[in-house]
């Protein structure tokens, strides 16, 4: 099993190192070359696999190297969707496990609101990131290691 984290803009990097490493498995950091991830590979047990620039590079990285027993730390819906089109398991930076009986919904909703943001229209943007969701995550982020390992 293996830990794969969607590097570009994810706000609980750190947090999801420290608990990959904790429960023994090996953490894969999957970014842009524009993005130091050596920084985090000092540490045993975690790799960096550096994309070149492009639309989705970190996505098909990540979904070329799962296998059914990994977890995939995303905000992306469209990588969420792949990850469980290969047996595995994602789960978005502020712990909301991507369900397959909903995915496909999710997919429908993230495609209109681009739609309506192409036709000119305004979207709402995430609520602001709070420590309880980075607590959330780290809680969330254990069960799904305990339950797949």
């Amino acid at each position: 099993m293996k830990l794969f984290i969607d590097a570009d803009a994810c706000p609980v990097t750190r947090d999801a190192i420290s608990v990959g490493r904790a429960q023994g498995v090996t953490v894969v950091l999957v970014g842009n070359e524009s993005q130091n991830l050596d920084r985090h590979t000092e540490r045993a047990g975690v790799e960096a696999v550096k994309v070149a620039m492009g639309p989705d590079a970190a996505d098909y990285a990540i979904v070329g190297r799962l296998s059914p027993e990994d977890v995939v730390v995303t905000g992306d819906t469209g990588l969420a969707a792949m990850v469980i089109g290969r047996g595995a398991r994602a789960v978005s930076p502020r712990g909301r496990v991507f369900s397959p009986y909903t995915i496909d919904a999710e997919l429908a909703v993230r495609h209109a609101e681009q739609r309506h943001r192409r036709a000119g229209g305004r979207t709402r943007g995430p609520a602001p990131f709070e420590p309880e969701d980075r607590e959330h995550f780290r809680e969330v982020l254990i069960r799904l290691l305990r339950e797949t390992g």
